[in-house]
């Protein structure tokens, strides 16, 4: 396990992790939830995953997060967040000559989707941890406007107790989105995906199937 190398480039901070075998090809880029950083444990292990399987992996610190290291993001905030995420994909672009996906946990992958969502093209794949579906207690407010124009394969990773969403309510969601779609059950875990079965491995196949697609 690799805790990866420092990063830093225009506004991008975090990690690089590179296969060590040889050159990746393909890229990931993979960011936080709102009560986290880049070195949460979750990013770490997905990162050391996926170099792993032979693709280079930037977890990078969202724009919020680099102006404090604690406390939530604000809601005026999330289009800087967005644009932070620009800013990395485009530096993995430049690291990698092959495909470059996009992916984070809970608030990161709704930042992720929104993005993907208005910027056709930047991106081959997304991947979603924990997607945060609605609030809590506040399930008729979904955050899924966005999903009918979504133009790449998604794969969500989601813990059958979560609250921010139940798998019954996240398997209607994600059928607006008009691409291939998966959605990888974690038995027992809640948001966090800390406890329960949870093995990378699917995660890590099912997203190589989508790149080489």
């Amino acid at each position: 396990m690799s805790d990866g190398v420092p990063f830093h480039a225009d506004s991008v901070r975090g990690f690089l992790h590179r296969p060590s075998g040889g050159e990746a090809g393909d890229g990931l880029v993979l960011t936080h939830g709102a009560g986290s950083d880049c070195s949460a444990p979750l990013l770490v292990a997905a990162a050391d995953a996926f170099s792993a399987a032979g693709i280079a992996v930037l977890r990078c610190d969202l724009p919020f997060r680099q102006k404090r290291p604690k406390g939530p993001p604000s809601p005026g905030g999330a289009a800087v967040d967005r644009a932070g995420l620009r800013v990395a994909v485009a530096a993995m672009r430049d690291l990698v000559p092959g495909r470059v996906a996009l992916g984070g946990a809970s608030y990161g992958g709704r930042q992720a989707t929104l993005l993907a969502a208005d910027a056709p093209g930047l991106v081959a794949f997304l991947l979603l941890f924990s997607y945060p579906l609605h609030a809590l207690g506040k399930p008729g407010r979904p955050r899924t406007e966005h999903f009918p124009r979504l133009s790449v394969p998604c794969v969500f990773v989601h813990g059958t107790t979560d609250p921010f969403g139940t798998l019954a309510e996240l398997r209607a969601a994600i059928a607006a989105i008009p691409t291939p779609t998966e959605l990888l059950p974690v038995e027992g875990a809640g948001h966090d995906l800390k406890r329960g079965r949870f093995d990378l491995a699917p995660v890590v196949a099912c997203v190589l199937r989508q790149l080489a697609g």
